[in-house]
């Protein structure tokens, strides 16, 4: 885990993965020999001059011991809030079979959510444009 002296989560991609690589007193050298790039590449991506690719992020994060998301997102991009947190840790609690149950419906009301949202949008895609028709009035005639 990363100390706390420094503030790693409010960082570009770049910083943090510098922060990341000196915490673990490795060279950029090193880095770039874990992860099968070259030390110019580690240096682009410090310096946010390049982003890298999923399979390198892939290889970063291992060779920092760390999660993909710990390099890529900011803190609160990717958390649950703390009262969905404190659900989630409830959860953790029960036994294996109740926490199967748990995770069951949990998916289905995120897939019964993506339906909903999907079908919304396609029906709006589908669905004729209104037009403005002309409002009709009834003009005196002047003679």
């Amino acid at each position: 885990m990363p100390s706390t002296s420094l503030d790693w989560w409010t960082m570009g991609f770049g910083k943090r993965l510098a922060a990341l690589r000196k915490e673990r007193s490795m060279t950029q050298q090193t880095l770039a020999d874990k992860v099968g790039c070259h030390v110019t590449m580690v240096r682009r991506y410090e310096a946010e001059e390049t982003q890298p690719t999923l399979e390198v992020i892939r290889n970063m994060a291992r060779a920092l011991s760390v999660s993909a998301d710990t390099l890529v997102f900011d803190e609160k991009e990717r958390d649950p809030t703390d009262e969905l947190r404190l659900q989630f840790e409830a959860v953790s609690q029960l036994p294996r079979d109740e926490q199967a149950v748990v995770k069951d419906v949990l998916e289905s009301l995120l897939l019964k959510y993506q339906a909903r949202r999907w079908e919304e949008a396609r029906a709006a895609a589908t669905a004729p444009a209104k037009k403005a028709t002309p409002k009709r009035t009834a003009h005196a005639t002047v003679r």
